[in-house]
């Protein structure tokens, strides 16, 4: 059985009809963001074809996603060292607790 649904969006006064699984507001949000990044760039490049206007686009949001999962695993590093310092911590307060405790 297919759970997908038709969603219709415009991406840079054209139209486009997709075939999405899940929620079709958050195909329409992508679509969404996609068209004003789009027209932004349309802006200030006013000579540009769609083509050229989509390949800036794309590396616009490669490089976001670049930037995105290298702060992802800088706070996966982070984590991972923390777990580390409060796993240490948790093992000093067991055996505090432990050496405390009446025989």
């Amino acid at each position: 059985m297919d759970d997908r649904q038709t969603v219709r969006v415009t991406i840079l006064s054209r139209p486009y009809t997709l075939r999405a699984a899940g929620d079709p507001r958050e195909v329409e949000a992508v679509a969404a963001s996609v068209n004003d990044l789009m027209l932004s760039i349309a802006g200030r490049a006013p000579d540009a074809d769609s083509t050229r206007i989509a390949v800036l686009a794309c590396l616009h949001l490669a490089d976001k996603l670049r930037a995105l999962e290298k702060q992802c695993e800088q706070l996966r590093t982070q984590a991972g060292r923390t777990s580390d310092t409060l796993t240490g911590l948790v093992e000093q307060l067991v055996s505090a607790v432990e050496e405390a405790a009446p025989r």
